[in-house]
C-alpha cells in the first residue's frame, strides 16, 4: 500500500522538454485571454519501440473558455499532437458525473504528465477515481450479489478495470493498456496511476462508503429491493452511454494517427470487424482484474480469477508434494455434478467432495420450475448457486453451525472443493422408519427429526432461509452430531421459511409406504415441528407449511394421504397456539 499524505513535488510552471514547451505555448494562444488552469500531456506509448510515431494528446483546462470544446491537430517538435481545450466548469461536470461521459477527463485514469495545474489535476484525478470506485463497486454487488459483502479486493482491481472497460469501449486503447498492464505486474517502477486510486480509496473510507483490513477492500453489504438494484443498472447502463459516445470523438483521431503512422497496410486491415475484434479479444496481454479480487475459505482468501482442476487441488493443496493414490468416483448430479475425491496416503485417506454446478435453463429444469410455480422461486444460474454455496456455508459456519468447509473455489470453473462430512443420511434413517412395525415417540430415528426441527428453526432465526431442506441434506455422524447440506438455493433476505418446513416433511413423506402410512406421516410432522418451536421457529410458518401452494407442489413425490397427515398436523399445531 503506498502511503498517501506525502506533499507533493513543487509545482513548477517549467516545462520538462522542448516539445512540452511548446505544446504548452500553442495552448495559451489557444486560450486566447482565458487562463489555463491546468494542462497535461498523455503519451501512454512513451515505453513502446516507435514512440516518436505516436500521437501525443494534450489536454487545457480552460476557465471560462468560450468555445467550451475545440480540438487542434499540429505537428510539434516532429511529434503529432491533438489538442483539445475544455472549459473548466465542463470538465469538472464531467468529473463528478460524466458529463461527456467521461472523454474529457478519460486521460486521468492513464499516466500522465501535468504541464501545469499539477495540484489541481491530481485532487480531479482523486475525485474521478472515487466515482469510478463506487461504480464498480456497485457493479460488483449486482454480478456477485451473495459474495458483495464477504468478498476482499485489492486496490490493483479497480485500476486494471477501469482500464479495461475502457478498451472494452474503445479497442484501439489495447495496444498501450496492455504495455502499461505488463510494467504495472513488474513493479519496475512506482504506480502513481496506483497511488491515485489508493488515495481515493482512503478518502473513502473516511466518508464510511468502505472499510479496508490488512490492505483489502471490503464494501459493506448494500440493502438493494429489485427496484433499486434495476434503478442502479440503469443508472450504470446511463454512464456507459456517453463514455461510448464521446471517448471516441476525443480518442480516435489520435489513436488512428498511431496506426497509420506505424503501418498504413495494418491501419487498412484495421478497418474490418474482425481486425478489430481480434484486437480488442486479444486478452493474454491483459491482466485479469478479477485477479485482485478474493473470496474467503476455510483454506484462506481465493481469487475469483482463480482456475484450479481436480487434480492439480489434490496435488497442490491436499497432498502438498506427498505420494498418494487418487480415485475419482462420481456420487450423483443431475443438475450438478457431484464428485468424491479418495486420496490413499501411507498413513490413511483424505476424501473430499467436489461439486460443479451447471446452468439449470435446459429441459430437464424447466419442468421444474413450472411444477413449483407460485410455490419458490429457484436460482438457476451456476455462477449464482455457487455464490450461494459458498457465502451460506462461511455464514452458518461462523454462527457455530455443522457444514462442510469450504476448501477451495474454482470460481471460473464453477467448481467448489469442501470437506467430506462420514455419517448416515438422513433420508436413510427415514427410510428404516419407514419399514419399522411401529414408530414410537422414544424411536432414535424421531429424535434426530426432532433436533432436525430444532436446528432449521435456529437457522431462521438468523434471517436465512434454506431453500433445499431435503432430508437427504441431513447427515448425521457417528457422534451424532447433525450436518446441514446443500445451500445453493439458501438466501439471508426474501426467502420461504415455510417452504423449507414445507420440503422437509413432504419430502419426509416421498420414503413412506402409499398405504396405511398416516400414523408414520403424523410421527414423522409431530417430531419436526416439536422441534422446530422449541428451536425458536414462528408458529405461522408452520401452519403455511400445511397451504395448499405446497402441498400440491410435492403431490408427485408423496401418497396424497401421506401429505394430508402430515399437513394436519401443522395445522393442528397453530389451533394449539389459540388454545395457549
Amino acid at each position: 500500500m503506498y502511503a498517501i499524505g506525502d506533499p507533493l513535488e513543487t509545482e513548477s510552471e517549467k516545462p520538462e522538454c522542448d516539445l512540452h514547451r511548446l505544446i504548452l505555448e500553442f495552448g495559451k494562444h489557444v486560450a486566447g485571454s482565458s487562463q489555463i488552469t491546468a494542462a497535461s500531456v498523455f503519451d501512454f506509448c512513451a515505453s513502446e519501440t516507435m514512440s516518436a510515431r505516436n500521437a501525443i494528446e494534450a489536454i487545457f483546462i480552460v476557465r471560462d473558455f468560450p468555445s467550451r470544446i475545440r480540438s487542434f491537430l499540429r505537428v510539434i517538435a516532429g511529434r503529432t499532437v491533438v489538442i483539445i481545450a475544455v472549459d473548466q466548469w465542463v470538465f469538472e461536470r464531467d468529473i463528478e458525473r460524466g458529463f461527456l461521459g467521461e472523454a474529457s477527463v478519460g486521460t486521468l485514469v492513464f499516466p500522465y504528465t501535468a504541464l501545469r495545474g499539477k495540484r489541481y489535476l491530481h485532487t480531479q484525478e482523486v475525485a474521478l477515481k472515487k466515482r469510478l470506485i463506487l461504480e464498480i463497486l456497485e457493479n460488483l454487488r449486482l454480478g456477485f450479489p451473495e459474495f458483495s459483502d464477504r468478498i476482499r479486493i485489492k486496490p490493483e482491481y479497480f485500476m486494471y478495470e477501469v482500464l479495461v472497460n475502457r478498451v472494452r469501449v474503445f479497442p484501439p486503447l489495447a495496444q498501450c493498456t496492455s504495455t502499461f498492464m505488463r510494467d504495472s505486474e513488474r513493479g519496475s517502477k512506482p504506480n502513481q496511476t496506483l497511488k491515485g486510486y489508493v488515495e481515493a480509496l482512503e478518502q473513502l473510507e473516511k466518508d464510511g462508503k468502505i472499510r479496508m483490513s490488512d490492505g483489502y477492500i471490503i464494501a459493506p453489504r448494500a440493502a438493494l429491493s429489485d427496484t433499486q438494484k434495476s434503478r442502479i443498472w440503469l443508472t450504470n447502463l446511463s454512464r456507459m452511454a456517453p463514455r461510448t459516445l464521446f471517448t471516441p470523438i476525443f480518442e480516435m483521431f489520435p489513436q488512428i494517427l498511431n496506426l497509420f503512422s506505424q503501418n498504413l497496410e495494418g491501419f487498412q486491415k484495421l478497418q474490418t470487424f474482425k481486425q478489430w475484434k481480434r484486437r480488442q479479444d486479444n486478452s493474454r496481454a491483459f491482466v485479469d482484474p478479477q485477479k485482485y479480487v478474493f473470496v474467503p475459505t476455510s483454506h484462506g482468501l481465493v481469487s475469483l480469477a482463480d482456475r484450479v482442476s481436480v487434480e492439480s487441488f489434490v496435488r497442490d493443496m491436499m497432498l502438498h508434494g506427498e505420494k498418494g493414490r487418487v480415485k475419482v468416483e462420481r456420487v450423483g448430479g443431475v443438475l450438478n455434478d457431484v464428485y468424491l475425491v479418495r486420496i490413499e496416503v501411507p498413513n490413511g485417506e483424505k476424501r473430499l467432495l467436489v461439486k460443479r454446478f451447471k446452468d439449470w435453463s435446459g429441459f430437464k429444469w424447466f419442468p421444474l420450475n413450472l411444477w413449483s410455480l407460485g410455490s419458490a422461486k429457484f436460482a438457476v444460474l451456476g455462477k449464482t448457486r455457487l455464490e450461494k454455496e459458498c457465502v451460506m456455508s462461511e455464514i452458518l459456519r461462523d454462527k457455530g453451525f455443522n457444514v462442510p468447509k469450504i476448501l477451495h473455489v474454482g470460481h471460473g470453473d464453477r467448481l467448489v472443493f469442501m470437506e467430506y462430512i462420514n455419517g448416515e443420511n438422513l433420508a436413510d434413517q427415514i427410510k428404516k422408519l419407514a419399514i419399522a412395525r411401529t414408530s414410537k415417540p422414544e424411536d432414535k430415528k424421531l429424535d434426530t427429526i426432532t433436533r432436525t426441527g430444532e436446528l432449521i428453526a435456529k437457522v431462521h432465526a438468523l434471517g436465512v432461509s434454506l431453500g433445499d431442506t431435503k432430508p437427504e441434506n441431513v447427515i448425521i455422524d457417528p457422534a451424532g452430531e447433525i450436518y446441514l447440506l446443500d445451500f445453493e438455493q439458501a438466501s439471508r433476505e426474501g426467502g420461504d421459511k415455510a417452504w423449507d418446513v414445507a420440503e422437509f416433511l413432504y419430502f419426509s413423506g416421498h420414503y413412506l409406504p402409499p398405504l396405511y402410512s398416516e400414523e408414520k406421516a403424523e410421527a414423522i410432522a409431530r417430531a419436526f415441528v416439536e422441534g422446530y418451536l422449541r428451536g425458536g421457529g414462528d408458529l405461522n410458518v408452520v401452519n403455511s407449511a400445511a397451504k395448499i401452494k405446497y402441498t400440491r407442489v410435492f403431490s408427485l413425490f408423496a401418497a396424497p394421504a401421506v401429505i394430508a397427515a402430515m399437513a394436519e398436523v401443522c395445522k393442528k399445531s397453530m389451533g394449539a397456539k389459540g388454545q395457549r
